[in-house]
C-alpha cells in the first residue's frame, strides 16, 4: 500500500459560511493563512529548541523570553488557524504539513553558545516577520481587512521580538 505524501497541503475541502467575504479573497487568505500557519508553527518550534538548548552567562534572561515569544507565537497561530477554519477552510497544522510546508530555514541542533542561538533565530524571526508583513498587504489586496488585521497583529509582536532578539547583538552607540 503507498502512502500518501503527507507534506503537500492536501486537495482543499470548504465548508459552507455564511461570511459574505467574496469567495476569490476567501480562496486567497486561506492559502496565505496555512502558508503562515506552517512557518508560525515552525517558528514556535524552533523558539522551544533554543530555549531548551542555548549556554552563557545571560541564560535565564534569554531564556525566559524566549518562553515568552513562544507564548505570543502560539497565540498567533490559534488565531491565524481559526481564521481559516471561519472562512470554511481547514487549517493545515500537522508536524508533518508543516516540515513539507514551512518557509524558515532549518535551525541548527549542533549550536549551543547563546550568540549562535541568537543569530539564528534573528534570521528566522526576520524571515517570518517579513512574510507576514507581505501578508497584510496581499489579504487586504483580496479584499479581506479583517485576515490583513490578523496578520498586522501578528507583524507587530514579531516586530517587537526581532527588536528584543537584535538587541542583544548590537553594541552601545
Amino acid at each position: 500500500m503507498e502512502m500518501a505524501d503527507v507534506t503537500k497541503a492536501p486537495p482543499m475541502h470548504n465548508h459552507k459560511t455564511r461570511n459574505d467575504l467574496e469567495g476569490n479573497a476567501k480562496k486567497v487568505s486561506i492559502e496565505i493563512l496555512n502558508a503562515r500557519l506552517a512557518d508560525m508553527i515552525d517558528l514556535a518550534l524552533i523558539t522551544k529548541q533554543a530555549h531548551w538548548n542555548l549556554k552563557g552567562p545571560r541564560f535565564i534572561a534569554i531564556h525566559e523570553m524566549l518562553d515568552g515569544f513562544r507564548d505570543q507565537i502560539d497565540e498567533h497561530v490559534d488565531t491565524v488557524a481559526e481564521r481559516v477554519a471561519q472562512l470554511g477552510g481547514t487549517a493545515l497544522g500537522t508536524s508533518q504539513i508543516v516540515a513539507g510546508q514551512s518557509k524558515v530555514s532549518p535551525y541548527p541542533t549542533n549550536i549551543y553558545k547563546i550568540e549562535d542561538h541568537l543569530a539564528a533565530l534573528i534570521e528566522r524571526y526576520g524571515s517570518v516577520a517579513n512574510a507576514t508583513r507581505k501578508a497584510i498587504d496581499d489579504t487586504d489586496e483580496a479584499g479581506d481587512a479583517d485576515t490583513a488585521d490578523i496578520f498586522t497583529a501578528a507583524s507587530r509582536d514579531l516586530d517587537k521580538a526581532l527588536w528584543f532578539l537584535e538587541a542583544h547583538t548590537q553594541e552601545p552607540a
